[in-house]
């Protein structure tokens, strides 16, 4: 199934959803309950099938029927051992900082009275990690069965960018995933998208190497995309529910607050924040601030950049996708029953209030561990950007006439990297005049250069890119796509995409 015949399907259950939501979603139970039936179906078949074959030449005492329940054991034994392991497949836990009650008090006396409210599960473990974001995630204990491990996942970005209020906004919505809020069917089923998917991610990367393996991805290559269709509708359908339980806890006001603030900060923090940063191995072997200690003050005092009109007005027209289950802002904020509205500056964070004296150590800890594994990429950065200015300074000393290929190619793509787009025109221009071509790393940069100034033939340069060279295909296709997606909309990118797919091999979803 290729990506446009997926989203057909989306919309068409989207539909089925609206007309008859009791229907759908015993549909959805029944396919979410296939794979385990099958599983237990092969596991049954295989043990029943090695039965009967160890019976019968018991019974038949022959050499012939032993050497071939012997041959047929070699062949299945594999495949019962491998049915087997799937049952017991341990999912890898979510990976953060384990916080414990006596680090953060406040904390965790939100989630008692949040659990006694909402009548639902305990939270095992509390994990902080690095991203601007928050997530409830749910394991089961021993492989598809047993009881359920709950993981809530704070992203110490966003604690330190979001007031206390909306953090508990948040907290109540991944919360309203699991407790209960959406029916036995729908929780079970967004449990099971996230468990069976990530059984899915196993078994094709066990597949390379096994054939037992690789047969059973065969069989869930048709299954998954029916699969990924129908709980994709419910899971859309659920998080309308988790932001109504948020709304229940904190008032419509706040949800839409937190909502805003989430996506217009946490788009700066992505395009502004760690570009910015990073930026700096340019110039110093060393950052002159380290990240998480610069964030609260960086949020504050960048409020100007990100809380703008054009800014939440480009948001607004953002639409939902297919490929995030979240709704876009503004359908989430409408259905709030609030309007939107820029936020307001932060100025006790969700950190302060409900971290405490922990979040100057967790700070300390993330930025520690940040320069201990970005170092050495950082003085590889550092290292490049002063050999390839000090070559650019050589070629711009030469005359152009007198370049060779070799040398006009370098120049072109050392000046797109390091000076203003229009003497790098020039020099890619000139480039693309030799006789010697392609050359796709120009291409793309050229591309690039022209998407900036919104030069729409920018995007047959990255085409060109694409195609001649198949290991630049995913960032000059993604590059026309986020361009055309943001000026024009889904549509007009799904359709650049879909140039750039195999028609023989397809696109899975």
């Amino acid at each position: 199934m290729d990506r446009h015949q997926y989203h057909s399907l989306v919309r068409r259950l989207e539909g089925d959803a609206t007309v008859n939501p009791r229907a759908f979603r015993a549909k959805t139970l029944l396919i979410s309950s296939v794979a385990y039936v099958v599983l237990f179906g092969m596991l049954l078949a295989i043990t029943l099938l090695i039965y009967f074959g160890v019976r019968s030449a018991y019974l038949e005492q022959r050499a012939y029927p032993l050497i071939r329940i012997g041959l047929f054991g070699l062949v299945m034994a594999p495949v019962f051992f491998v049915v087997l392991r799937m049952f017991f497949i341990r999912l890898p836990p979510p990976e953060g900082y384990h916080l414990s009650p006596e680090e953060a008090p406040a904390l965790f006396d939100v989630l008692g009275k949040m659990r006694k409210q909402l009548n639902g599960p305990p939270v095992h473990y509390v994990l902080i990690d690095e991203a601007f974001n928050a997530a409830i995630i749910q394991q089961p204990r021993w492989g598809l069965f047993g009881g359920h491990t709950n993981y809530l996942v704070l992203g110490l970005p966003y604690m330190l960018g979001v007031s206390p209020k909306e953090m508990l906004a948040t907290i109540a919505h991944e919360y309203g995933h699991i407790c209960g809020n959406h029916g036995k069917v729908g929780a079970w089923v967004y449990r099971q998208r996230l468990t069976f998917g990530a059984l899915h991610d196993q078994v094709e990367y066990h597949a390379e190497d096994n054939w037992v393996y690789a047969g059973i991805a065969h069989a869930l290559r048709s299954f998954m995309p029916y699969y990924n269709a129908y709980t994709f509708v419910l899971s859309r359908e659920n998080e309308y529910e988790a932001d109504r339980t948020a709304t229940e806890l904190v008032g419509g006001a706040i949800n839409a607050q937190g909502l805003v603030r989430d996506v217009l900060l946490g788009c700066w923090f992505a395009e502004e924040f760690w570009p910015k940063l990073y930026r700096q191995a340019d110039n110093r072997d060393k950052p002159t601030f380290l990240p998480y200690n610069a964030m609260r003050s960086a949020f504050k005092a960048s409020y100007s950049e990100w809380a703008t009109q054009e800014r939440l007005n480009a948001a607004w027209k953002e639409r939902s996708n297919l490929d995030d289950t979240h709704p876009a802002l503004r359908d989430r904020v409408e259905a709030t029953g609030e309007k939107a509205a820029l936020p307001p500056c932060v100025e006790n964070t969700a950190a302060e209030a409900l971290l405490g004296a922990s979040v100057k150590t967790l700070i300390d800890k993330f930025d520690r561990r940040w320069w201990k594994e970005e170092k050495a990429s950082w003085n590889t950065r550092y290292q490049y950007v002063v050999r390839s200015k000090t070559r650019l300074q050589e070629l711009s000393g030469l005359l152009l006439d007198g370049l060779k290929l070799q040398d006009l190619h370098e120049y072109a793509l050392l000046s797109s990297e390091f000076e203003p787009p229009q003497k790098a025109k020039s020099l890619l221009k000139r480039l693309f005049q030799q006789h010697d071509g392609p050359f796709p790393k120009a291409e793309y940069h050229y591309g690039c250069i022209l998407l900036t100034e919104d030069d729409e033939r920018g995007l047959d340069h990255l085409a060109a890119a694409a195609n001649t060279d198949h290991s630049m295909r995913e960032s000059a296709v993604m590059t026309g796509y986020n361009y055309l997606l943001k000026k024009y909309g889904a549509e007009r990118a799904e359709e650049w995409y879909g140039k750039f797919i195999d028609p023989e091999e397809g696109d899975e979803a």
